[in-house]
């Protein structure tokens, strides 16, 4: 069993296969232009160390962009979150970051028709998407991204299942935008996504499988500690109270 990716090797694999329409330096500051992307495609990330000083710089560039005030802070961002924990900054989403190497997912077969692949998206998985939150901001980050990718669609008790999005960067497969429809929930149905993410991940030489999620959806980290995912980090975010509404 291969080993796994750190933390700070995952978030370039966010980067990667969630990617922003933008990404550009300013200081020490990495600015990524979301065009209604959501904030992981949106978030200002420091690129080492920072001062109190720094903080206005991101600030004004993401204002520039017509974006809010909105800072991701991964491991290592201590004396960044106090600073602006100190500013007025609220922790929004924390999130969970989990991996697993691909044969150890790929085990077992989906039932049959219950799983495919297939890219791009159907007019379905848009609908499926948009029921979901995820709009067409996010749907352009899918064609974004440049590695390989492919969409997931399944169906069960003879009706659409849900809808989801896999790229890989770097050897590692990233599941996104995972969607069960309410009424095919706690019947397999993520599971079942998972495995066909995982087979074709191996198909396409990818060695690990990793997948990201709130802290507070109970179900999908329930589903990935099931799956024997490891939880190898975290981020959060800190948007500025103004920005809030």
């Amino acid at each position: 069993m291969s080993d796994l990716p750190t933390a700070a090797q995952l978030y370039d694999v966010v980067d990667g296969t969630w990617p922003a329409a933008s990404f550009r330096r300013e200081g020490p500051w990495l600015i990524r232009e979301g065009q209604g992307g959501g904030q992981r495609v949106s978030a200002a990330t420091a690129m080492g160390a920072v001062t109190e000083a720094d903080i206005p710089q991101a600030e004004t560039a993401m204002q520039a962009l017509g974006q809010p005030r909105l800072f991701q802070i991964r491991q290592g961002d201590e004396t960044l979150d106090a600073m602006l924990a100190a500013r007025g900054y609220a922790i929004i989403d924390p999130v969970n970051i989990y991996v697993a190497p691909v044969e150890s997912i790929a085990t077992e077969r989906p039932p049959r028709i219950t799983t495919f692949t297939l890219w791009e998206p159907l007019a379905i998985q848009i609908d499926m998407w948009a029921d979901g939150g995820i709009g067409p901001g996010r749907i352009a980050v899918m064609h974004r991204a440049k590695g390989p990718k492919t969409s997931l669609i399944g169906r069960l008790n003879d009706h659409p299942g849900g809808t989801g999005f896999v790229a890989i960067h770097d050897g590692v497969a990233m599941v996104h935008a995972l969607e069960v429809l309410e009424h095919q929930r706690q019947q397999g149905m993520g599971r079942y996504f998972m495995r066909e993410a995982a087979f074709w991940a191996q198909k396409q030489g990818a060695t690990h499988l990793a997948v990201v999620c709130t802290q507070g959806n109970e179900g999908a980290n329930a589903l990935y500690s099931s799956l024997g995912m490891t939880l190898v980090g975290q981020y959060h975010y800190r948007k500025h109270e103004e920005d809030l509404a």
